[in-house]
């Protein structure tokens, strides 16, 4: 079955759009020991509101939190009333649409905070959320992956299942999926940004192995 990985639903739309390049993990409670691992070099970008906050979310970006919630199927048609507070989560909708996959491009851990903080720039999320990220766990570093996105020409809608919830990022999708479509940046677009992630990355130690 096609591998998937879980992300907040508006930072899928963000890596879709070229607007994020990287991603952020330290490890969930359903995870092996619980510590990530970057277990597949390509795989599909689930849309999740698990833990999904809007005060995590650059105020630029908090019209895409509203796109983001009216591309799943909700039981009564609509999100639910309190979908855009912080209430650290909400419920899930029937189904997603999956509408993009990517390539890991580089993968680096990272203890230092001041790279971390060098890292927001590339990322829809706020300072606060980057730091909430490498507070957690303090003793284990915190994983940064570089993504190469590409979008699928035409989205796929998927059942949500309950095997689907939890905090993990590796999900097996009961459904084909393409690896089709383009880039969602052009090579010297994400050559370029690439190389000053790796270099705010590679300052805090060396590549992890990937």
């Amino acid at each position: 079955m096609p591998i998937a990985f879980k992300e907040w639903a508006v930072t899928v739309r963000a890596l879709a759009e070229g607007e994020q390049l990287l991603t952020l993990r330290k490890g969930g409670i359903r995870e092996a020991d619980k510590h990530f691992a970057v277990e597949h070099d390509r795989f599909f970008l689930y849309p999740t509101f698990d833990h999904q906050r809007s005060d995590l979310v650059r105020e630029s970006h908090q019209p895409e939190l509203r796109r983001a919630l009216e591309e799943g199927v909700w039981p009564d048609g609509e999100p639910p009333a309190h979908a855009l507070t912080a209430d650290g989560g909400i419920e899930q909708p029937e189904r997603v649409r999956i509408r993009a996959w990517a390539e890991v491009a580089g993968h680096w851990t990272v203890t230092d905070r001041r790279a971390v903080d060098a890292l927001a720039p590339f990322t829809v999320w706020t300072t606060d959320y980057a730091e909430k990220r490498f507070d957690w766990k303090r003793r284990h570093p915190l994983h940064v992956v570089l993504l190469r996105t590409y979008r699928i020409p035409r989205p796929v809608t998927v059942k949500v299942r309950d095997s689907y919830g939890g905090c993990r990022s590796w999900l097996e999708i009961s459904r084909e999926l393409p690896f089709e479509g383009t880039p969602v940046l052009c090579d010297e677009e994400f050559e370029r940004a690439s190389e000053e992630i790796a270099a705010i990355a590679q300052s805090d130690g060396a590549p992890a192995l990937v």
